[in-house]
């Protein structure tokens, strides 16, 4: 089997011979270029299967030939060799399609670890991909080939969009498709854990660090190495965790509660909320430079009503998936079930969608599921992107305070229990009101009740489950389940 090859672009003969040596050692052959112009001839004679180039050369700099790589050869990974500090220039080598960098003077490990790397990025995702996003609608297929370019680079990638719409399935996929997928993926929902523990969870832990650290722990960025460390709902995390967030991704190292010494780390980290990232950190939630180095490349997971041409398949693979756990035959939708689902507003997306299937599922006799049997009622509230529109509008209004700003939509109510012409009289709706609005179902009636109040709730007080269980008078451990059962929560 042919060696692999490396194009060495560096104008420094001590670097390169470095370089040489290296790889050498790791059984690749290399070629030489010691400016633009050697290196584009280079790439005309033979396309590499990696290129390794310096930010500064003779005629131009790196960027220029990432960028001419990512137009003429799209399948070669090309990693940037940058200066110690020149976190600007690395940053931009990432917007730019590079794979990685690695900086001066060089670790070698740390080169070794990103050709490693580099070498084993999948060409069988183009499959992988389609399987996982189900959907031909146009916004699913530029998703599809998002995930497939990112998943090629080892930048930090930050995914967002509403709750339910499939942001952990992305980053599954991202980890999937790139050189990492035979190594670990670890994910941490940053607001299901108290603000206390968040750091030893990212870090670890020596034992009698803090009362009850009975032994050492390993935190999630040492059990991701090699791997993905996914962060979900990041704008969670307490102000203090995040300052040693970024430096655990500047330094590549993290330092566990309690202990001196720091531990190098080789993870890439994914993020993501549902929360606008940039109106967290405007508002001095959320800190801009932590928020700079995980948003290198940022990616936008459609709502479901933004792509209502994929509810036939994904309703089809749904019940396809279910029919597999139950064993049962699947069950299938009537067009005027289909239809009726397309005019559905899905605030609580594909988690939604997969709600309302298994419910119709359950209780249809029959194989085929028709438009009553799925007992939709109109939407209640806001999605979570109207809400960030309204606060920052008033934001705007006020004069640019967003600190304590209130997130909780102003038409909020139940359908059908109250007309627009009542809203301001403060009247209670009648019995015979409530009762027609249940419309034959109470169960489903009582449950929309539900998933209002709490999306209210939780809107007026950030998405901070401790604040929102205090004021409805439930646990924290209550609240999440009723999230969790009502689509409300990834």
């Amino acid at each position: 089997m042919a060696k692999q090859t490396v194009l060495l672009v560096d104008d420094e003969p001590d670097i390169l011979q470095l370089l040489e040596i290296t790889l050498a050692r790791m059984n690749l052959s290399t070629r030489r270029a010691t400016n633009l112009a050697e290196a584009r001839a280079a790439l005309e004679e033979e396309a590499p299967d990696l290129c390794l180039t310096d930010m500064k050369l003779p005629d131009g700099n790196g960027l220029t030939l990432i960028e001419h790589m990512q137009n003429r050869y799209p399948d070669v990974p090309v990693a940037m060799i940058t200066a110690h500090g020149s976190v600007e220039s690395a940053i931009e080598a990432l917007k730019l399609g590079a794979f990685d960098f690695v900086t001066k003077p060089l670790a070698l490990e740390k080169l070794r670890e990103l050709v490693g790397h580099a070498l084993q990025i999948r060409s069988d995702n183009v499959d992988v991909a389609a399987q996982a996003l189900i959907g031909n609608a146009a916004p699913t297929e530029m998703l599809r080939e998002q995930v497939r370019k990112v998943a090629r680079s080892q930048a930090p990638v930050h995914i967002h969009g509403e709750s339910g719409v499939g942001k952990e399935v992305v980053a599954r996929l991202i980890h999937q498709l790139g050189p990492r997928s035979d190594q670990p993926f670890i994910a941490l929902n940053c607001g299901a854990i108290p603000p206390d523990l968040v750091e030893s969870e990212l870090f670890g832990h020596k034992k009698g660090a803090f009362t009850g650290a009975t032994h050492d722990k390993q935190g999630l960025f040492l059990a991701a190495s090699g791997g993905t460390l996914f962060l979900d709902e990041v704008a969670d995390l307490p102000l203090p965790v995040q300052v040693k967030l970024l430096r655990a991704i500047q330094e590549k190292t993290v330092r566990p509660v309690g202990s001196e010494t720091e531990i190098a780390t080789d993870v890439r980290l994914l993020s993501a909320t549902h929360k606008n990232l940039a109106y967290e950190t405007r508002a001095g939630r959320f800190r801009d430079d932590l928020y700079y180095r995980i948003n290198v490349i940022d990616i936008h997971v459609p709502a479901l009503r933004e792509r209502l041409d994929d509810i036939p398949l994904l309703a089809e693979h749904l019940l396809a998936k279910m029919a597999g756990e139950h064993r049962t035959a699947p069950k299938s939708l009537s067009e005027a079930a289909t239809e009726q689902l397309r005019g559905h507003r899905f605030p609580g997306n594909i988690r939604e969608l997969e709600n309302i299937l298994a419910r119709a599922s359950a209780l249809t006799e029959g194989n085929l599921i028709d438009q009553h049997d799925l007992a939709l009622h109109p939407t209640l509230g806001v999605t979570t992107d109207e809400a960030y529109s309204e606060a920052e509008q008033r934001e705007t209004n006020s004069g640019g305070s967003s600190v304590g700003a209130d997130l909780s939509p102003s038409n909020a109510k139940i359908a059908g229990a109250q007309t627009s012409s009542e809203s301001g009289t403060g009247r209670r709706p009648s019995a015979a009101e409530l009762l027609a609005a249940v419309e034959g179902d109470l169960e489903s009636y009582l449950a929309d009740t539900e998933r209002a109040i709490l999306n209210e709730a939780m809107l007026q007080h950030r998405w901070n489950k401790t604040a929102t269980a205090k004021s409805l008078g439930i646990s924290f451990r209550s609240l999440r389940y009723r999230l969790k059962k009502l689509g409300l929560e990834d």
